[in-house]
């Protein structure tokens, strides 16, 4: 484990010094092929690196299913990316990854080496053809339909082992196909994915004038599953096809899109446990995004409606176990605001696009909005001051479809049978899971000092907050959480930010549908910029409104600094993770509570 970890620091420092040697002082002639191959060589290296302690407050340190026994305080996620170009058309790569002795907590059992080799790619590009054989990654239109992508922090890897080919035969238009299976963990499904995109710049191929742009675009994408089973149905299908259409304009000041998606018929599940594959639908979703900016100015609301939209590589990867998001096709992020502090990501939303059946509920999808206002007042004014001041709003809100369900050959038992059915009503927003509402003032009050004042307010749905199957308990857990922030800078990189923050909880009633959760609390960060390489910080965030038994006021603390160098960075940090959801652009994973000490290194050449 240790000679692991020091041979991976050891390597990354290694390959950042190649990277700083100054080449050009060679002289040309005399370069070695060694020289010659590193001019064609770029890549990257990141290790995450965790000890986890056992904490009096939060408990000794475990992990479900992994490691039961919390032997493995040390751990270590490390990926290692080469890319060579050669013949100026070509280019071979490799990911190795290691995850030692095993993968950081909360992260899939599927990434289960100690050293191997995950990724492998050859690409042919030229101006008009792009070739790739091996893994590579794939987004149709905005990720509805297909997003084969890459995200560490998330634990997310759904690359596609296979083939892909993209060929502009003019200017205006763009096609390419794929076929390949996804990646999961060191391995691929057995099952198969393949389809094709086509991109139209219509304001080219028409030569309009009057439009900034105007584009068309169209996807298919397909899957083939084999079904095996003692008694087999023949009503379910090997071959899923889904198809995606879209079209973008902007006017100038004025931008609209819209996206529509209708997913074949799949197989759902039944309780989420078990499969009954009788039981299986189509899907759909629109996604329509009208704007207006102009300087100064901007405004925004974006219109999304999913119906039976989870998409798996396998049948079998919709149940509720799969925690970590494992073979999924399509990208759906929760479209809220995406905040910056600890306190206002304790209750945040994400996508709930699926089908599920529990107990005698059905829960079909989502439908809601967006909407997005900026607004700068100009220097001078009498809100814009000195320097001017800058003001945005947003206002976001999800509901659950609203379905009814029929069921013809039900004996009144828990669950449904294979005749069951449902329909969900097109545009009723009634059926709430989430709504954010908040506002934020940024303000520069002199030449060295500024600040951030920022108000949020949500409501979320309690089961929806706290895990449990949707719609059960029929409670609400709302927000209001107020966040004040400074920056002074001093000169030559140095500078310190100051954040306070607080959140209450709206108090629960016998009279009143609210959940009080956790109740109050109180955070606050200090960072310190020495110089333009090295920072520091330490920051709280202290629950002291929390009387749950066994629990108590609680304070989740963390100390830390980076140190940056070129393309390097290495941090460190010590101290509390809070249980909850970890958020990464609207798409989310389960992090459990922990205390340990953190060292991050990244480097790139």
């Amino acid at each position: 484990m240790k000679k692991i970890i020091v041979s991976a620091l050891a390597l990354s420092f290694s390959l950042y010094g190649f990277s700083q040697e100054e080449n050009d002082s060679i002289p040309k002639e005399k370069k070695t092929t060694v020289n010659k191959i590193l001019d064609n060589l770029t890549g990257s290296f990141e290790s995450n690196i965790q000890w986890y302690n056992d904490d009096k407050t939060l408990g000794d340190f475990t992990e479900l299913k992994k490691d039961v026994k919390g032997e493995e305080h040390l751990r270590a996620n490390s990926y290692l990316r080469l890319d060579y170009s050669f013949l100026k058309n070509f280019t071979v790569g490799i990911q190795v990854e290691s995850y030692a002795p095993m993968s950081l907590l909360n992260y899939s059992d599927s990434y289960d080496k100690e050293l191997g080799l995950a990724q492998y790619y050859a690409n042919y590009k030229s101006k008009k053809l792009d070739i790739t054989a091996g893994y590579f990654y794939e987004q149709y239109g905005s990720g509805l339909i297909l997003r084969a992508w890459e995200d560490r922090a998330l634990g997310r890897n759904n690359s596609i082992r296979g083939g892909r080919i993209k060929y502009a035969p003019i200017e205006s238009v763009n096609l390419s196909a794929f076929w390949g299976q996804q990646r999961t963990g060191f391995d691929v499904t057995d099952t198969k994915l393949f389809g094709f995109n086509t991109e139209v710049d219509l304001t080219t191929m028409f030569k309009i004038e009057k439009l900034n742009s105007l584009n068309a675009g169209f996807s298919y994408v397909a899957k083939q599953e084999d079904y095996t089973s003692p008694n087999p149905d023949p009503n379910v299908p090997e071959l899923s096809n889904s198809f995606s259409s879209r079209i973008d304009a902007d006017f100038g000041k004025l931008y609209t899109s819209f996206e529509y998606i209708w997913k074949g018929s799949e197989s759902r599940l039944d309780d989420a446990e078990k499969v009954v594959e009788e039981l299986h639908f189509d899907g759909s979703a629109a996604l329509w995004t009208l704007g207006y900016s102009q300087k100064g100015f901007g405004v925004s609301n974006t219109f999304r409606r999913l119906e039976a939209m989870n998409f798996y590589s396998e049948r079998t990867a919709a149940g509720s176990s799969n925690i970590y998001g494992d073979k999924i096709v399509n990208y759906l992020p929760g479209l809220t605001k995406q905040h910056d502090y600890t306190l206002t990501n304790i209750y945040v939303y994400q996508a709930q696009p699926g089908l599920n059946f529990v107990v005698n509920t059905v829960n079909a999808g989502e439908i809601g909005n967006q909407f997005d206002l900026y607004y700068k007042f100009k220097k001078g004014s009498t809100f814009g001051g000195k320097y001017g001041t800058k003001i945005a709003a947003n206002i976001s809100y999800w509901a659950g479809l609203a379905v009814k369900t029929t069921d013809p050959s039900s004996s009144g038992g828990i669950g449904f049978s294979k005749d069951a059915t449902y329909k969900a009503e097109a545009l009723n927003f009634k059926n709430k899971y989430f709504r954010d509402i908040n506002f934020e003032v940024r303000k520069k009050l002199s030449p060295k000092f500024s600040g951030i004042v920022t108000y949020v307010n949500t409501i979320i749905d309690k089961d929806l907050a706290t895990g449990s199957p949707l719609g059960v308990s029929g409670k609400f857990i709302q927000s209001n959480i107020g966040v004040i922030e400074g920056t002074y800078k001093f000169g030559k990189g140095r500078s310190v930010r100051l954040e306070l923050q607080h959140l209450s909880n709206k108090k629960a009633k016998p009279d009143n549908r609210y959940y009080d959760d956790k109740k109050e609390w109180a955070g606050g960060t200090l960072e310190f910029n020495l110089n333009s390489k090295i920072g520091v910080y330490a920051n709280d965030s202290w629950n002291y409104g929390n009387d749950i038994e066994g629990e108590g006021p609680i304070h989740y603390y963390n100390f830390g600094g980076s140190y940056t160098k070129g393309a390097s960075r290495v941090g460190v940090n010590y101290g509390r993770q809070r249980g909850g959801l970890l958020c990464v652009g609207g798409v989310c994973r389960v992090v459990s509570p922990n205390t340990g000490f953190t060292i991050n290194l990244t480097t790139s050449f």
